[in-house]
């Protein structure tokens, strides 16, 4: 195993792990924590995927450093974490709490930040992330419901969060190359700084920050920065060409589960009514996660065929205020979370082999429901939001294997549900 990623949802895992396949490197994506007596997968990387972008910091750091432990025991020579490419964290959030963790637990030096993916539409300027054309903190992102983001400036959302000083690599100096880069770099450890954010708005800045970071122990960032760390494995004569993109043939029926509210996905399910059975559920009006599913499954019984068909619980922001002023915001995350599981569970069981799942919260709740333990990695349907196979995914009491899509709420084109089922 070359290269051991530790990200802090599920979604985010997939999304990783795309990258980490489109350049040429076997990837298998595990759920949670491996036991210790597990033995790694055969793979070229591996991806830790945890539940902890909103859990309390403590148990986010236990986790990400037990991940930690078991990748290091299995061989892995660098160590990628993985957060959202919109910096999904409240300034008490996780992401320098974590990042420092394993930092420490690696013996210090300086990690780079990063959380620009060009193809989905983030870049980072002047230490300021941008989604499109706006700053973070005025394209929706500030009205998220379980991460608001008030501030677009990285450099100050990262020094709130961590012990460490942050310094910013510019545009100007990520354009002259890899070699710039590094030197930027060693400047900064030089000075006792802990974290480097790095501005990249193209592609080709992206391969310079990654092959920049050869042989750092620690890289942080989205998956974009990724992209150019397969090349660095492949020059040192450590990776073979080959097919890291194969996944097995799965029949059965087909469905879409919506639980994010982001922009993104509310365009999705307006697009995929044109196309598929579409069953949108209401969760103030029914606040009960069990008869929520009751609801959605009896609707699927008579519907579940030739074609996928979509439930969502997503809605726009005034609704999820409504609810979350009822209930608490803990509280109705937790509440969509549990009925999309429940409904997922149901919907298997009534012979579902390819399901798509938008929302990393609804992600995380529903392979755990499923009892997914790891997924190997194949084709993207869209940037970010890959197909995967799972063995194992219990249906009745059998052991089933699955075509899994886990999505990002802000990710995929507009048409997405409807192409998914295309492209697998």
């Amino acid at each position: 195993m070359l290269l051991g990623c530790i990200a802090d949802d599920f979604t985010g895992a997939t999304d990783l792990a795309a990258m980490l396949v489109a350049g040429g490197m076997r990837t298998v994506q595990l759920i949670g924590v491996p036991g210790a007596g597990d033995a790694p997968p055969d793979a070229d990387a591996v991806v830790v995927a945890l539940k902890s972008r909103t859990a309390p910091v403590r148990d986010a750091v236990r986790d990400s450093l037990a991940a930690l432990a078991w990748l290091q025991q299995a061989g892995c020579r660098q160590i990628f974490f993985k957060y959202c490419s919109t910096f999904d964290s409240t300034d008490e959030g996780n992401i320098g709490p974590v990042a420092d963790a394993l930092l420490v637990a690696l013996g210090g030096g300086l990690a780079l930040v990063c959380p620009a993916f060009p193809a989905n539409g983030r870049s980072v300027y002047q230490g300021h992330l941008f989604v499109g054309s706006a700053l973070l903190n005025e394209s929706g992102m500030e009205n998220h419901p379980l991460t608001p983001m008030r501030d677009a400036n990285l450099v100050r959302v990262m020094s709130r969060q961590t012990e460490g000083t942050v310094g910013l690599i510019p545009l100007v100096t990520v354009a002259q190359g890899a070699a710039a880069i590094r030197r930027a770099m060693s400047q900064f450890k030089e000075q006792g700084r802990r974290y480097a954010v790095i501005d990249a708005v193209m592609n080709d800045d992206l391969l310079a920050i990654g092959e920049a970071a050869d042989g750092h122990a620690l890289v942080t960032g989205g998956s974009g920065v990724a992209m150019g760390l397969p090349d660095n494995f492949r020059r040192a004569g450590l990776l073979a060409d080959g097919d890291s993109a194969s996944l097995p043939e799965v029949g059965g029926y087909a469905a879409a589960l919506a639980g994010s509210c982001s922009r993104a996905t509310l365009f999705q399910i307006a697009r995929a009514r044109e196309t598929m059975p579409t069953l949108e559920l209401d969760a103030l009006a029914t606040p009960d996660a069990g008869a929520l599913a009751a609801q959605a499954l009896e609707w699927a019984d008579g519907r579940l065929g030739a074609s996928p068909v979509l439930i969502a619980a997503s809605a726009p922001p005034d609704k999820v205020a409504a609810l979350q002023a009822r209930l608490g915001r803990e509280a109705a995350g937790a509440l969509i979370e549990q009925a999309m599981a429940g409904i997922a569970e149901g919907l298997v069981a009534r012979g579902v082999r390819r399901l798509v799942i938008a929302g990393g919260e609804t992600s995380g709740a529903i392979v755990q429901k499923l009892g997914v333990r790891s997924l190997r990695i194949g084709t993207e349907i869209d940037p970010g939001v890959p197909w995967t196979h799972a063995e194992g995914v219990m249906a009745e009491g059998v052991a089933a294997p699955m075509r899994l899509a886990l999505k990002s709420g802000n990710f995929g084109a507009t048409d997405f549900f409807a192409k998914a089922f295309v492209v697998g």
